[in-house]
């Protein structure tokens, strides 16, 4: 497979594609509907509630919050993890813009 040639796509086209990295795997996707569902949640529950190894949950954690979407906080000795609203308003806004360049039209090819 070759390289990837980044520098011939926007800052904003590589920074998409990157976010959409993150949003290509169902477990992600699980623990951010998880953490949709409720307002903050420790990573204990989510082992529980998805039936996914620790060690696995905590990979994914750490990519989605590398990419910003959730943020952790320390409590006791768990971490506490919610969604970042700001990049979660920030993300809706560049998908809708993107979905919401196709023109509808009436014919398709």
């Amino acid at each position: 497979m070759g390289i990837t040639r980044t520098e011939l796509f926007t800052n904003k086209q590589n920074e998409f594609a990157q976010i959409a990295k993150v949003f290509g795997h169902p477990a992600r996707l699980a623990i951010l509907e998880v953490l949709l569902k409720s307002s903050t949640c420790i990573c204990g529950d989510l082992v529980e509630e998805l039936g996914l190894a620790q060690s696995t949950i905590s990979q994914h954690l750490k990519e989605l919050k590398n990419a910003d979407i959730i943020k952790g906080n320390i409590e006791g000795n768990s971490i506490c993890y919610c969604i970042n609203e700001e990049k979660w308003f920030e993300l809706k806004v560049t998908f809708n813009e993107l979905f919401d360049r196709y023109p509808n039209p009436k014919e398709c090819c």
